[in-house]
């Protein structure tokens, strides 16, 4: 298995610009696809951004299209959100996911899927004031 620790969530005006962790303990986080979701108040937890285990593809929700961006440091066994632009419409806990990369669909078919992935952490909380 794997353990995922989110962290740098925190409170930012409209505007402003948060980079969110997730450290990664077990087997080695090359194995794994990464995710970014996240899950407001009254709402479903909705894809916020996906990362292959090589880090060469990345896909983005339009919600956040231009805005965010994945990316990974598998030597450091760390998955980034970087957030810029932040809206008040960002807020919520956000959560980072890990997906066994072997067999299966491939991750382009499957990234959004929540159910696709094995292992989630604990989720940290952003907030966006207007």
């Amino acid at each position: 298995q794997v353990q995922l620790v989110e962290s740098g969530g925190g409170l930012v005006q409209a505007g402003g610009s948060l980079r969110l962790s997730c450290a990664a303990s077990g087997p080695t986080l090359s194995s794994y696809n990464m995710g970014w979701f996240r899950q407001a108040p009254g709402k479903e937890r909705e894809f916020v951004a996906g990362i292959t285990w090589s880090g060469g593809r990345q896909f983005h929700a339009d919600s956040v299209k231009g805005r965010f961006t994945i990316s990974r440091d598998n030597a450091k066994k760390t998955v980034y959100l970087q957030m810029n632009s932040l809206k008040p419409e960002d807020t919520a806990v956000y959560y980072c996911a890990a997906d066994l990369a072997a067999g299966g669909v491939p991750y382009s078919g499957r990234y959004y899927r929540e159910l696709e992935y094995d292992y989630w952490g604990q989720g940290t909380q952003v907030t966006v004031s207007s």
